[in-house]
């Protein structure tokens, strides 16, 4: 019996004006019916190209120049350009990262997943869009045939990735290609569509080829692994043999570099050093030698070829047994790398921290934030313009930051963690409420006095590409701040910006080139040197790690933590990324469409969550380890998010909540203490508070002052 797609020595070029960029080298793989493959490994080394290799949709100039690709025994290398087409999105399909660039925005969600039934299958419109209603409902879709007749624009980006996944498998196909499926998606969302691709392969028999940069993802979703660097295959086996004994040390740094939500705060990350290679000429001989701590000059000189490496008895896995382990190293690593020790730099700020936190005399209050609520008007009318709604962005949040703290936000997208951080660093103005540095009101400040404040608060932004101005070079980038300010003269601005330089790790060279000419991490890093260039006292980081590769975040956040405590900053971090806010955070505030739900130490948050939503949040985090992805009951979040326009009655997370009763639609629950310093607000929680009694109906009621969140 044919396997359901089997690749064989695939290579495939990108032919630019005056090079050739290899994209993948002599790749193979297969997988089988009912089977889900993983595809791993940094952007650029060439997963993508490999899933576009074998839907024949290569970019202008890419080609296939050799190898084999056969789908259940059809060889589709040299099919011509409508046998391609008929063989994409029946036989094979593919979902991709970017729901809202993958969809026809002018189109309706009925007539695209009607589309390519009618195209293959030869239905007619009426037999479309049954199926179409059918296929809707049968990835989850809330109310299909009321949804057919709304366009991508109507849906929030967990229903448009549901649809894309829809279109795919309209026709039935044999394999199914998810590329980065829900990168772009809450860690919420992210689970509800993992789990649902899972029950769908199973329920329909299909081939997943799963590509995806998330170790986590792969660890919970993904039956075989397949490790892919700079364009060639370095490791591949079963999922449970790889994390418990990969041999590849470009495999085991990618474990490395994940922060978990185990880890210790004072260790620093695993990093892999250095950057992939340019694929337009490729480096002789192993192409991972120049980041490689094994490498030897042999491994620099001859490429190593992917073969079988024996199984010691003590890193077997039963369920792995049987299948091969391929790797392509001359000097293999035997199995995960051991948790590096603490960072003394770090460990000392930490200590510190610690010690301040436990004496109320050596805290050192620096931003407070009370009572913030921030509104933007719904109009309708295209010419009257009338105020229809507001959308509720921000609804009474309160939290502050010591001084060489770090404070946490997290929550899922639309929450209203970004307002906050516009309005701490005086971009945005609430409607209400108070933002205060060492004591001073920065909402009723203007002009040249808030001016000289915002050179104590920087904004660290998500996307290091579009904050950088790309007309710009570096150097005038770093002194742009100086010179606004009035700090220094010519001479003593170009010092400082050699001088941040340093503290980021790039090179002196670095102040001539532009931003384009590096790469994502770097990019980062000049980031982080723009914002520090003032010397601030808080630096507010807004997704600051999440466009980056697994890789290149570990090194960031290495370097956050370092400037942290060598600059005594405080932060205040913005993320959906819940282990990497439990690795920075001192403190984390969780919030819900506009309201802060739970607020307290990190450690106390995560082990001993009171709030569901908290907890629901913790429950969905990929964790890079099959055997307790295992182990794991995963409840999670079900549902969407429900419209900040019209939120919920009391409490806003009840139509999500697993425990929610009658009174939870009728009375917004007040902040109740379950620690020193910890505090949520629920009817019903899962801890037993402090100071709070239990009414007959068995919800909290507090006792006290319970609204402070200080």
């Amino acid at each position: 019996m044919p396997r359901a797609l089997e690749i064989t020595d695939l290579s495939t070029h990108i032919a630019l004006r005056r090079s050739v960029v290899q994209a993948v080298g002599d790749v193979s793989l297969h997988i089988d019916a009912g089977e889900t493959l993983g595809l791993v490994g940094e952007s650029g080394c060439g997963k993508s190209m490999t899933g576009l290799s074998i839907l024949g949709l290569l970019p202008p100039g890419g080609s296939i120049v050799s190898g084999s690709i056969k789908l259940d025994g059809r060889e589709l290398v040299g099919l011509s350009a409508s046998e391609l087409r008929s063989v994409r999105g029946n036989d094979v399909a593919t979902v991709f990262q970017d729901s809202m660039t993958s969809l026809n925005p002018t189109r309706t969600i009925g007539y695209q997943v009607a589309e390519p039934v009618r195209r293959h299958l030869g239905a007619s419109r009426r037999e479309a869009r049954a199926r179409a209603i059918e296929v809707l409902g049968l990835v989850g879709l809330p109310r299909p045939s009321e949804r057919l007749d709304d366009y991508p624009h109507q849906l929030s980006g967990g229903l448009r990735q549901r649809v894309l996944i829809a279109m795919a498998l309209a026709c039935e196909p044999k394999v199914l290609i998810a590329d980065e499926p829900t990168t772009a998606l809450d860690v919420t969302i992210q689970a509800q569509i993992l789990d649902l691709l899972d029950d769908l392969k199973a329920r329909l028999g299909m081939a997943v080829l799963l590509i995806t940069h998330d170790m986590g993802v792969v660890a919970g979703h993904a039956d075989r692994v397949n490790v892919m660097y700079a364009g060639r295959m370095v490791e591949a086996t079963g999922t449970e043999q790889l994390f418990a004994s990969m041999h590849h040390p470009y495999t085991q740094g990618l474990l490395a570099s994940i922060p978990q939500l185990d880890q210790d705060g004072t260790q620093p990350l695993h990093t892999i050093p250095g950057i992939p290679p340019d694929l337009a000429y490729p480096p002789q001989g192993c192409r991972f030698s120049e980041r490689c701590p094994r490498a030897t000059d042999h491994c620099r000189a001859v490429e190593p070829p992917l073969l079988q490496i024996e199984r010691t008895p003590e890193h077997a896995v039963a369920s792995d047994a049987a299948l091969e382990h391929l790797v392509a190293c001359w000097h293999p690593v035997d199995g995960p790398v051991k948790r590096q020790e603490a960072d003394p730099v770090v460990l000392a700020h930490h200590v510190h921290v610690l010690a301040a936190e436990q004496r109320d005399d050596a805290k050192v209050r620096l931003l407070d934030v009370h009572g913030l609520v921030k509104e933007y008007p719904v109009t309708s009318g295209a010419v009257l313009r009338r105020r229809s709604g507001s959308v509720k962005a921000v609804s009474d949040v309160s939290f502050s930051v010591n001084r060489g703290e770090t404070f946490g936000l997290v929550g899922e997208s639309g929450c209203g963690k970004s307002t906050i951080g516009r309005m701490v660093v005086a971009l945005e103005h609430p409607d209400r409420g108070v933002v205060t540095l060492s004591g001073d009101d920065l909402t009723t400040m203007s002009g040249s006095r808030l001016r000289g404040r915002r050179r104590d608060l920087q904004l660290m932004f998500q996307d290091p590409h579009a904050s950088l101005d790309p007309r710009m070079r570096v150097g005038a980038i770093l002194r742009e701040p100086l010179t606004i300010q009035g700090i220094g003269n010519r001479k003593e601005q170009d010092e400082r910006v050699r001088e941040l330089l340093g503290e980021v790790g790039l090179p002196q060279s670095s102040v001539e080139r532009y931003p384009h000419e590096f790469s994502g991490g770097q990019r980062q890093r000049i980031g982080l040197a723009r914002a520090l260039a003032l010397n601030p006292q808080l630096i507010v980081a807004d997704e600051p790690v999440s466009a980056l590769d697994v890789s290149i975040r570990s090194q960031v956040l290495n370097l956050m933590k370092r400037l942290q405590a060598a600059h005594d900053l405080s932060y205040v971090v913005i993320s959906h990324d819940l282990a990497v806010v439990k690795y920075l955070a001192d403190r984390v505030g969780v919030m819900y469409l506009g309201q802060l739900v739970e607020v307290g130490p990190s450690e106390e948050v995560y082990a001993r969550p009171a709030h569901h939503y908290t907890a629901g949040l913790i429950d969905t985090v990929p964790i890079p380890d099959p055997q307790v992805q295992k182990r794991r009951n995963r409840v999670g979040i079900r549902g969407e998010l429900p419209s900040p326009v019209n939120p919920p009655s009391g409490c806003r997370f009840r139509t999500r909540c697993p425990a929610a009763q009658d009174v939870c639609a009728q009375v917004a629950p007040p902040m109740v203490r379950y620690g020193e310093g910890h505090w949520a607000a629920c009817h019903f929680p899962l801890q037993r508070p402090l100071d709070a009694e239990v009414a007959p109906d068995g919800r909290t009621v507090a006792t006290g002052s319970a609204t402070s969140t200080q």
